[in-house]
């Protein structure tokens, strides 16, 4: 019997873009600032979260992206433009 499927985000807030995945205004934050190189503490320490649960945000993120490591997700942020335009400048 099929598993009932959830919608990809709480509340329907997560934007979509034509053939790339959901992600949250939260994800999104944590994709750029991973991008800039800010490592899991700085991160937690610059929203005021535990480094654990921007651990568990970078896993979704991953999940969602398909990719396995850093390398990939900058790579498949680019490829879906995911960041800003104005990023690599």
């Amino acid at each position: 019997m099929p598993r009932a499927t959830r919608s990809t985000s709480r509340g329907g807030n997560a934007t979509r873009k034509k053939g790339s995945p959901a992600l949250t205004p939260r994800h999104k934050q944590i994709l750029r600032l991973v991008a800039e190189g800010l490592t899991n503490r700085e991160i937690a320490q610059r929203f005021g979260i535990s480094v654990r649960t921007v651990e568990v945000h970078r896993f979704n993120l991953m999940r969602r992206l398909k990719v396995r490591n850093v390398a990939q997700l900058l790579r498949q942020a680019l490829v879906q433009r995911l960041l800003p335009k104005n990023f690599l400048s």
